[in-house]
């Protein structure tokens, strides 16, 4: 039994198309058939129902595929440990970002990860949609807001709240807002988290919550374009301190509501399971933390603080 076959046999049984994971693994369609054919034979199960429009995993498939994802991991593991034996991080680490998180700060910041680490590769997925650990081949995601599988391992990285910006030219035509009431006057830069657009602010004054539904002209799926467009001048924008930290300490943005504290958040970095964990995603973790600390303390540096 090749491990080739194994390997074909989780992706195809994770895309749900046989010409799906044979592109990923850079064979012909005919080939990575041939190959499930030839896994079938050997075992002497069928492990697929096929049809015309679909694929479909047997029961016996879906027992096999979890006794196939141990195998591989414990290959997996099987490696790395002999790499730490060597004193070294190497291997490829597959990471999922949000998009403005990612283009603005995790970039950078990757640069001297990998500066640090010069035998590890990292194949990167940017975009606020949520991702599939398995269907798209991850090993650490980074998202804000609470894990909904217990199944995951999740590390918080950092505590913090949504700020109010603006740029100083959007405001010299429109005004300071002072309360969260008057938000609704003003044009409010939005984008989805999830499938949901995110319109509905929460802030709070002495323990007091303050609700107001907001709207506006520009939407996106593509938060970090909610962030460019408040730089532009075209309206307001409410979105994690860290995402806007570097406008802010340069000046592009300027919080409002200082009376009001946002809406509170948690970053967290997860892992599909505890079998998952390497060196290199515990290194990556205490990075993150450290660079994360220095960030948003530059933030609390700030005049007017």
């Amino acid at each position: 039994m090749l491990l080739e076959d194994l390997q074909l046999f989780v992706r195809v049984a994770d895309c749900g198309s046989i010409t799906a994971a044979a592109a990923e693994l850079e064979l012909s369609a005919a080939a990575a058939s041939a190959a499930i054919k030839r896994l079938e034979k050997q075992l002497d199960t069928l492990l697929f129902v096929r049809s015309t429009r679909n694929l479909r995993l047997t029961a016996a498939g879906e027992r096999y595929l979890i006794h196939c994802r141990n195998a591989l991991e414990q290959l997996c593991q099987a490696e790395r440990a002999l790499q730490e034996e060597k004193g070294e991080v190497a291997g490829t680490l597959a990471i999922a970002v949000s998009s403005d998180f990612g283009r603005n700060l995790f970039l950078p910041w990757l640069d001297t990860f990998l500066a640090r680490h010069p035998k590890l590769e990292v194949r990167l997925q940017l975009g606020d949609q949520l991702s599939s650990f398995y269907r798209d081949q991850l090993d650490v995601a980074l998202r804000y807001g609470k894990p909904q599988d217990s199944s995951e391992v999740a590390f918080k990285l950092c505590s913090l709240r949504r700020q109010l910006c603006a740029s100083a030219d959007y405001l010299a035509r429109h005004g300071w807002p002072q309360t969260p009431g008057e938000l609704s006057l003003h044009e409010c830069l939005l984008y989805k988290r999830g499938e949901r657009t995110h319109d509905l602010w929460h802030f709070w004054r002495d323990g007091q919550e303050h609700k107001v539904r907001v709207s506006g002209r520009r939407s996106s799926n593509d938060a970090d374009l909610a962030r460019r467009w408040a730089v532009a001048g075209h309206g307001l924008v409410y979105k994690s301190r860290l995402d806007l930290a570097e406008d802010m300490i340069a000046g592009r943005l300027l919080p409002l509501l200082p009376d009001f504290d946002g809406e509170p958040l948690e970053l967290y970095m997860l892992c599909p399971g505890r079998q998952h964990l390497s060196p290199a995603i515990l290194l990556l973790r205490d990075f993150l933390r450290e660079r994360i600390t220095e960030q948003l303390a530059r933030l609390e540096t700030m005049p007017g603080k």
